[in-house]
């Protein structure tokens, strides 16, 4: 007998409650410049204008953050933004702890940025595939060794920084069988060091093509033989596209990986100026204002929310605060504090923004932001098939709702 949709619905709600009860929604922000803000003399204050003594904590206190994701480098060649050795991870990991909160820890396994266009091999570093893949199994487990030693062990861990086309300087791509097992052999050894080192931490694996659901179902199913917990994802709509074509991904992603966890390690929307090399432009709806900023934060969060599958969101560099400074240059306008300049308003230079303060909301209904997830029973979740469209009430064969298959027949 065939199963109507609202019995599939009920069927989703019950099956969905008791999986989420063990399942949280963790606020995160990527604070790597924050220690170099605070040396040069930055001041953050809050939409009133009071000075914050400890940012650190305005961040927990005020924007609801309880994850601080930080970059390391293995030898930082001290360019813009790549300044964060092992002493410096170590410093603010301590630090972060002490607040009581949990930190990432981004493992770029290069001297400068790792990104979809340069993966670079350390310096120093064996240059033949079995010889790297030693040294990032003894690298990896030499530097989570010394942060558990310090009392700073990380709470997640990613080996690589969007590693979406390969890993110190070996290229992989979706559509050629070139190079993957030697990939996946490298990202397995990272992982048993990550398992072995920090047996509570959990894994992510980040890459940063949410605008190309084909291209990231083949990574990922590349991966397979990978240990690891959670898929990470890089999304800035002006390279990645629309809200709804990354929902379609997150979709997608707990019919095909159900059993995966969904973050969104990296996320950050400009509020002065277009982004230099903008793929994708929604400034007619979001301008490139902070009200803009705020507006479309606000709709990627509301978003999210109906997906069970993710379970993290991270504002990457909230920190960026450049006046009276030249910490970080050129000057991105993608921070969440005010710059100063006339299209902010010199009386509010340094002012946290409304983008800040809509931060929170990822958590709301939450108890201190850490309760389950997917408990409301007062609105109906989506049902999707397999490709993930939405589906009648009269389909039958298998269904997906918010990331748990059923059977209709």
């Amino acid at each position: 007998m065939r199963i109507h949709l609202h019995l599939l619905l009920l069927a989703a709600f019950v099956v969905t409650g008791s999986h989420a009860a063990g399942q949280t929604r963790l606020l995160g922000a990527d604070l790597s410049m924050l220690p170099v803000y605070e040396k040069a003399g930055a001041v953050y204050r809050d939409a009133s204008g009071q000075t914050q003594a400890d940012p650190l904590l305005f961040f927990r206190d005020k924007g609801g953050v309880r994850c601080v994701r930080l970059r390391l480098f293995v030898n930082p060649t001290g360019e813009t933004g790549v300044v964060q050795d092992l002493d410096f991870v170590k410093t603010f990991a301590r630090r972060i702890k002490a607040a009581g909160m949990k930190w990432m820890l981004d493992f770029h396994y290069s001297d400068t940025w790792a990104d979809p266009s340069k993966q670079h091999l350390p310096q120093g570093w064996p240059t033949d595939p079995a010889g790297i893949e030693q040294t990032l199994c003894t690298y990896t487990a030499e530097t989570l060794q010394s942060l558990v030693a310090e009392g700073a062990g990380p709470d997640y861990i990613q080996i690589g920084n969007e590693i979406s086309y390969g890993l110190c300087d070996l290229k992989v791509n979706t559509g050629s069988d070139s190079n993957w097992s030697t990939f996946c052999s490298w990202l397995s050894a990272a992982a048993r060091a990550c398992r072995e080192q920090c047996p509570d931490a959990k894994i992510i694996v980040h890459t940063e093509r949410a605008g190309q659901w084909s291209t990231t179902r083949s990574f990922y199913e590349r991966i397979a033989s990978v240990d690891y917990d959670i898929i990470g994802l890089s999304y800035y709509p002006f390279w990645h596209n629309s809200l709804a074509v990354l929902s379609s991904t997150l979709t997608n992603l707990a019919a095909t990986f159900p059993q995966k966890e969904v973050m969104i390690v990296e996320y950050a929307y400009n509020n002065a100026w277009t982004p230099g090399g903008a793929t994708y432009d929604f400034s007619t709806q979001y301008p490139y204002t902070p009200d803009g900023q705020r507006a479309f934060t606000e709709a990627l969060i509301a978003e999210l929310r109906t997906h069970a599958n993710v379970t993290g969101f991270f504002y990457w560099m909230p920190e960026e605060n450049p006046a009276g400074n030249h910490v970080y240059e050129p000057w991105l306008n993608r921070g969440l504090f005010a710059n100063g300049y006339a299209s902010v308003g010199q009386a509010n230079a340094n002012c946290a923004l409304p983008a800040f303060y809509s931060l929170s909301k990822f958590t709301e209904g939450q108890e201190d932001g850490v309760s389950a997830i997917g408990t409301d029973r007062r609105r109906r979740p989506a049902v999707y098939d397999l490709a993930g469209r939405t589906l009648t009430a009269h389909h039958h064969g298998i269904a997906v709702s918010q990331g748990h298959k059923a059977v209709m027949p």
